[in-house]
């Protein structure tokens, strides 16, 4: 007789997501969900009509494996359109299905087993998973209670030759915090000269307010093409969970 199937999880410790506690508590309570991209209004009308018009006329089959290429040029344009700089359509622009397989990919391609990788807490509940499967070991820092900056000096402290990768989240989700140009002197002192990766989470590029701005790495090539692969994630048409990807530095990742 065959033994019984083995389930044991990788993430054993994992349990329960935040998502599905507030899923049900807002279902028992009628009340409205802010845990994740979840709103209360439909999707735009003009999205719907494009969507459905684009698979009337024929684009139902598999895409190339980096996006389709006019997705990609447009999306490159945008950026550059934002930002001022420029990414290779062809070499420097991935699509992927959701911002959540953009990190995964891009984790999973760079990071190994003994490896670190820094991040900060609060933070979206897929970095330590995706990390920890790798059979690497996150880093936690917390971000501070009064007012939601990084300690750079605890960063520092926590720099080692382990250390593989840096995950910054700006607009912080869920905090709304926004990288200052301090951030940025500080990240780029912190990892110049090193083999350090940045994977940059901009997913709320556009989700600014009280007339601050969005400090994107695509402005600070210094953290990019200049000294290292710096990984920029994006996040467009959110109800469709489209994203892309885009990297400075070594083209695409051909580890």
């Amino acid at each position: 007789m065959k033994s019984p199937l083995s389930t044991q999880s990788k993430l054993p410790d994992v349990g329960t997501t935040i998502f599905t506690v507030i899923g049900q508590l807002s279902a028992e309570h009628n009340a409205l969900n802010l845990s994740q991209g979840a709103p209360n209004f439909s999707c735009q009308p003009s999205l719907i009509d494009a969507v459905t018009k684009a698979m009337r006329d024929g684009h139902n089959q598999y895409a190339p494996m980096s996006g389709v290429a006019a997705l990609r040029h447009a999306l490159s344009a945008k950026v550059e359109a934002l930002y001022g700089c420029h990414y290779d359509a062809n070499e420097e622009v991935t699509v992927t299905a959701s911002a959540s397989e953009g990190l995964y990919s891009a984790i999973s391609a760079l990071v190994h087993p003994g490896d670190e990788v820094i991040y900060f807490e609060p933070s979206f509940d897929s970095y330590a998973p995706i990390v920890r499967l790798q059979g690497a070991t996150p880093v936690a820092i917390s971000l501070s209670l009064e007012d939601f900056s990084i300690d750079w000096d605890q960063v520092a402290s926590a720099i080692n030759s382990k250390t593989r990768m840096i995950i910054i989240n700006s607009p912080h989700n869920p905090t709304g915090a926004i990288f200052s140009d301090v951030d940025i002197e500080r990240l780029t002192a912190l990892t110049r000269d090193t083999d350090i990766v940045i994977l940059s989470d901009e997913v709320y590029e556009h989700v600014v307010f009280d007339g601050q701005r969005h400090h994107s790495m695509a402005c600070h090539p210094q953290l990019g093409r200049a000294q290292r692969d710096c990984l920029l994630l994006r996040q467009d048409l959110s109800r469709h969970r489209l994203a892309r990807r885009l990297l400075s530095g070594a083209g695409r990742i051909n580890e």
